[in-house]
């Protein structure tokens, strides 16, 4: 037992080293958000819900840079140490002449620059298209439009720093990825306040701050990698690799954002008050951002955790340390969750002073935090799940959760059976639950074995 203690706070000391800079990074994103939203609010309770859709379409276009960066954190995590299998004396000079570690680090910066090119090119042409079909009130169809061509111009920039901070995480840096994400949210909060209400530009300021700090996040970081980067060889065999893993985390975040657009659609049809709901539910996510993004960050920790211990060889430890993984983040989300339920009018009545709003907002909060805790487990597992390469198996789950369980439960919830936006609160986090349960079962399923064959062959 005591052995046992001491391996699971090994484990755990490991994790929590990868995660704390990681919680930071999505803080400063949360903060980044928040005066987004807070800035929309001071503009017109119209600007708050038009960017609230336009969020999530620009959202929607950053979904092939994570889904490759997830591949190459999965393949960079194995690369990076494997040669720490080998004696202390070969150890370096294989890292440093690890060409293949370059080369792969390479052609995964080169493949997300050229598609933030062709997809912010792609979404300039199609926002507006994309906008008039949906189901939302034709006041914020243009604002919307016009903030997400906005974001579209800087994709270019989201695409190299996303996939950049993929590679440091990898390779152990992430505590350069937050000193560069420290100086993006400084730079992007300030700006906003200075672009939106000191200049001409109004609300679309809140866009071009955001373009401005990430082209200067992708510069801090382009200086953080040179050091990654040998002969500019493209590997097409790691690409492949590296799309075959990331290609499922894609589809999965299409397919949630998507169902966040069709939740906007279903609440804009409601008989009544549906731009406050629609503003309520902008809100409501970005406070909840402020738990999801902690549960994300151990989710991408993990991630790298499971993919270095498999990389070293050590299969029974990245099971476990995916647990412990999950259980330290699920414990601080529950902490983190009880502060915000106790503080959910006061934070609602922070980000708008309509009373619609901020009671509708209210609500939400008190429903969603509540189960918070299970969102964190589901999440944070997955990501060990995305480190051992298993993402078609995340993408089933969360397949099913929002397609079979959450988008129809919200549309007989709020529309069939008249229960309004409350009913689809319930509904949503139904989903939750359903999906938790479902990743634990395919955790086990998929890393248990393993374990279990090593411990016979070990006694």
């Amino acid at each position: 037992m005591r052995l046992f203690s001491k391996k699971i706070t090994a484990l755990a000391r490991e994790s929590w080293a990868m995660s704390w800079p990681m919680i930071l990074i999505m803080f400063f994103e949360f903060l980044i958000g928040l005066a987004d939203v807070y800035v929309a609010g001071k503009v017109g309770k119209e600007i708050q819900a038009a960017y609230g859709l336009a969020f999530q379409l620009y959202f929607v276009g950053l979904i092939p840079a994570m889904a490759l960066t997830a591949g190459t954190v999965s393949v960079v995590s194995k690369l990076f140490t494997a040669p720490q299998a080998l004696k202390p004396s070969e150890h370096d000079a294989v890292i440093g002449e690890n060409e293949e570690l370059k080369e792969t680090v390479f052609s995964s910066l080169a493949s997300s620059t050229l598609m933030g090119v062709i997809v912010g090119a792609l979404v300039i042409m199609l926002s507006s298209a994309i906008i008039g079909l949906l189901r939302v009130p034709a006041i914020i169809k243009n604002d919307s439009a016009a903030l997400v061509r906005i974001y579209s111009l800087g994709f270019i920039f989201d695409y190299f720093l996303i996939n950049a901070n993929g590679i440091l995480r990898a390779c152990g840096k992430v505590k350069i990825s937050l000193r560069n994400y420290t100086i993006i949210c400084l730079l992007n909060i300030v700006l906003n306040f200075v672009l939106v209400f000191a200049t001409p530009l109004g609300f679309s300021g809140i866009a071009i701050a955001t373009v401005i700090s990430v082209a200067v996040g992708a510069l801090l970081n382009a200086v953080a990698v040179k050091n990654l980067l040998g002969a500019w060889r493209f590997r097409f065999r790691a690409f492949k690799e590296m799309v075959a893993i990331g290609w499922p985390i894609g589809l999965l975040q299409i397919l949630w954002n998507l169902a966040t657009v069709v939740i906007f659609s279903i609440l804009g049809s409601l008989p009544s008050n549906n731009i406050e709901l629609i503003a309520a539910f902008t809100n409501g996510l970005k406070v909840e951002a402020a738990i999801f993004l902690p549960a994300f960050a151990f989710n991408l920790a993990n991630a790298v955790v499971v993919g270095n211990l498999l990389g070293k060889g050590k299969k029974d430890d990245a099971f476990k340390s995916g647990l412990v993984t999950a259980g330290l983040g699920m414990a601080i989300i529950v902490v983190l969750s009880l502060v915000v339920i106790l503080q959910a009018r006061n934070i609602m009545t922070f980000l708008s002073n309509n009373s619609i709003v901020v009671s509708q907002g209210f609500t939400y909060l008190y429903i969603t935090f509540a189960f918070e805790p299970f969102m964190a487990w589901g999440v944070i597992l997955a990501g060990g799940l995305a480190g051992a390469g298993h993402t078609k198996n995340i993408l089933a789950v969360v397949a099913l959760s929002l397609w079979i369980i959450k988008i129809p439960f919200c549309y007989l919830a709020g529309v069939v059976w008249g229960m309004g936006a409350v009913g689809m609160w319930w509904a949503m986090n139904l989903a939750i639950v359903f999906q938790a349960v479902l990743m634990s079962w395919y955790y086990f399923k998929k890393m248990r074995p393993v374990a279990k064959v090593i411990q016979v062959c070990s006694t």
